[in-house]
């Protein structure tokens, strides 16, 4: 549920080289990034699927994003393994606009956002408008929440602000926006119990559980994984900063209950992207 595709065809990057280098550093990962088409032949390579996209952070970082146009016609080319999610800049004055134009001319699945690295507020109602134009196409929306390694460790963070990530945000945007499904990317440290609070209250609220090792979850995020939020948490990665074999192989130990790693790994996401159990993208896009 989670792959940054952070380079385009024509070799632009999402983020500054210094931010690519700084998190490379941080999570221990390469700094050359894949393209989209790569990116696919990677989790070809793998049996694997995975919603891909890239952060549209213009206003926040004033660093031009690669093309999300990009992204997608790459997906288009390889709807055997990849899902594409848009992202439009919530500071942008035509937010909703584009919005719209990804959606119905680019044929995205999703969106994409991050608000530490956006630099916005989301519960915020200035940005309710492009919400509302998310929802009135049923579409999901993914936010960061908790920690993030860009920016980690360097003097300042980059100016970037981590309460913006604070899952409590994303409260009212739940609400608010009940035909929007929204998924709190990653484990919420250290707001862990606030995002659990969301996911329980709010029926279309999910999780994935994207950019930290199994290993190191919080334990009452592992208890409510197997119980209350088992059908509301999903298998994501965070790649290139964390890989799919990595994930896989410290969930191989995490005390998961057997009856419901298959909804972790796969059976959530299919039933949330509206995707038919053994159908491919191809037949659902």
């Amino acid at each position: 549920m989670h792959v940054h595709v952070e380079k385009d065809t024509g070799g632009r990057l999402a983020l500054p080289n210094e931010f690519v280098d700084a998190a490379a550093k941080y999570f221990n990962a390469p700094t050359d990034r894949m393209d989209v088409d790569a990116t696919a032949a990677y989790y070809r390579e793998r049996s694997m699927a995975a919603v891909v996209f890239t952060v549209d952070a213009t206003s926040g970082l004033g660093h031009p994003p690669n093309s999300v146009a990009d992204v997608v016609a790459g997906a288009a080319r390889n709807n055997d393994v990849l899902i594409p999610f848009g992202s439009v800049d919530p500071w942008a004055d035509d937010a909703v606009d584009q919005a719209r134009r990804q959606v119905e001319e680019l044929g995205v699945r999703g969106f994409k956002f991050h608000p530490s690295v956006q630099d916005f507020d989301p519960s915020d109602q200035r940005h309710f408008p492009l919400y509302g134009a998310i929802e009135s196409y049923r579409l999901p929306a993914i936010f960061h929440t908790g920690q993030t390694g860009i920016g980690a460790r360097t003097p300042g963070g980059f100016g970037i602000k981590l309460g913006l990530s604070n899952p409590m945000l994303l409260d009212a945007v739940a609400a608010g926006f009940p035909g929007m499904t929204l998924i709190m990317a990653h484990p919420s440290v250290p707001w862990q119990d606030e995002q659990l609070a969301v996911a329980t209250h709010k029926g279309n609220a999910y999780i994935d559980l994207s950019g930290w090792s199994p290993k190191y979850f919080p334990p009452q995020l592992v208890k409510q994984a197997n119980s209350l939020l088992k059908d509301k948490v999903m298998f994501g990665s965070d790649f290139p900063l964390l890989t799919p074999e990595r994930w896989m192989r410290d969930f191989e130990n995490l005390e998961i209950k057997p009856e419901v790693r298959p909804k972790i790994i796969k059976d959530n996401a299919v039933r949330l992207l509206g995707l038919a159990a053994g159908e491919t993208t191809e037949e659902n896009a």
